[in-house]
C-alpha cells in the first residue's frame, strides 16, 4: 500500500482530490497538512476536517503556514466561495486538527519514521514544504517523491497570463521545493478542461445516486460552477486537483515527459510562471552548453497528456462506492 502525505489548501476541487485519497484502497492517507491558499489556513483546515469526516476516516490534520515565505497572502475566495467550499452552509467539523504540532515539523517526523516510502501529495502552494525542506534538507530528500498540483503546464496561466495559482501564491517556496532533489511530477493547469472536467450531466448523474459522499463532492463545487458559468459561459466544473491526484493514482490515464523546469520569482509580469524545457532543439542553443537559460538537468516529469474520460469514470466509481 502506497504511504502517502496530502498538503492542501482546502478549497472545493482540493476535497475531491482528498476523497479519492481516502477512498483508494491503494492508498494509506498518513496525514493531512493544511497551509494558506485559496482560503487561509484557518478556514482550510476546517475544510479538510469536513472532508475527512464525509469520508468516514479517522487521518490527523495538522495546521501549517498561514502566510507566504515572504510575500502578503493572496486567495481564491472568488472562485471557490467565501469558505471555499461553495458557501453551502456544508462545514461543521467535528473533530478538530493535532494540537501543537506545525505542518511542517509533522512532516519531517514521518519522513524520518518512514524513509524512501513516503510520496508527498501537494494541492496548494508549497510554503509547508519549502519550511520543511529549508529545515531538514537531509530528511525531506527520504521522500520517495512529490506529486504537485502546480504551474500551468504547457499552457497558459489561471492567474495571470502565465502563472498558475498554487504558485503565484509562494513562487519563492516553489522554487526551494524544484530544487530539492526528490523526484517531482507535475499536473498542470492545462489538464483540467476538455474531457476532465464536470459537465452538468456528469454532476447530475452523481446527485442522482443518493451517495452523501458524491452530494457533498458536487454541493461544495457550487461556487465554482457559477464561476464558471459567469465568467467562462461553460455550465462545467474544473477540478485540477482531483485531475493531478487521478495522474498519482492510475499510470494508465497520463502520459509523463522528462523536463527541465525553471521557476521565475524576480519580474513581477513573470512572477510564478514556470518554464518547461522538454529537450527540443531550439534557433539558438549557442554559449549555453546546449542547456539554455540557466537550465541544467531534468527535474521534474510533467503530464503531458491525460485521458479524462477514464479518469472521470473512476472518479465516480470512487464516489458512489462508499455509503
Amino acid at each position: 500500500m502506497r504511504k502517502v502525505i496530502i498538503d492542501t489548501d482546502v478549497g472545493s476541487d482540493d476535497a475531491v482530490a482528498i476523497l479519492m485519497a481516502l477512498l483508494d484502497d491503494s492508498v494509506d492517507v498518513l496525514a493531512i497538512t493544511t497551509v494558506s491558499g485559496n482560503v487561509p489556513v484557518e478556514q482550510a483546515t476546517a475544510n479538510c476536517l469536513q472532508t475527512i469526516e464525509v469520508a468516514g476516516k479517522n487521518v490527523p490534520v495538522y495546521a501549517g503556514a498561514d502566510r507566504p515565505l515572504v510575500r502578503q497572502p493572496v486567495h481564491a475566495m472568488n472562485v471557490h466561495g467565501k469558505d471555499g467550499m461553495g458557501d453551502m452552509n456544508l462545514i461543521h467539523p467535528v473533530t478538530a486538527p493535532v494540537p501543537g504540532i506545525h505542518a511542517c515539523d509533522a512532516i519531517l517526523d514521518l519522513v524520518r519514521k518512514n524513509p524512501w516510502e513516503i510520496e508527498l501529495i501537494t494541492l496548494g502552494p508549497v510554503t509547508n514544504i519549502a519550511l520543511a525542506i529549508m529545515k531538514e534538507p537531509e530528511t525531506m530528500g527520504l521522500l520517495k517523491s512529490i506529486w504537485s498540483m502546480s504551474t500551468a503546464g504547457f499552457g497558459p496561466g489561471n492567474t495571470t497570463p502565465v502563472a498558475e495559482f498554487n504558485v503565484y501564491a509562494d513562487a519563492e517556496a516553489y522554487k526551494v521545493m524544484m530544487n530539492c532533489g526528490v523526484p517531482i511530477y507535475i499536473g498542470g493547469a492545462d489538464l483540467y478542461e476538455g474531457d476532465a472536467a464536470w459537465t452538468q450531466e456528469d454532476m447530475d448523474a452523481l446527485l442522482d445516486t443518493g451517495n452523501p459522499v458524491a452530494k457533498f463532492a458536487v454541493e461544495c463545487n457550487a461556487a465554482l460552477a457559477k464561476y464558471n458559468l459567469l465568467h467562462c459561459q461553460k455550465s462545467i466544473v474544473t477540478l485540477p486537483d482531483a485531475v493531478t491526484m487521478a495522474g498519482f493514482l492510475w499510470e494508465d490515464v497520463r502520459k509523463l515527459v522528462s523536463c527541465m523546469a525553471y521557476v521565475c520569482v524576480s519580474e513581477p509580469a513573470t512572477y510564478g510562471q514556470v518554464i518547461f524545457y522538454a529537450g527540443q532543439v531550439l534557433a539558438d542553443m549557442s554559449g549555453f552548453d546546449a542547456k539554455p537559460y540557466g537550465f541544467a538537468e531534468p527535474n521534474c516529469s510533467v503530464i503531458a497528456d491525460f485521458d479524462g474520460k477514464l479518469y472521470k469514470q473512476r472518479l465516480a466509481g470512487l464516489l458512489v462506492r462508499h455509503q
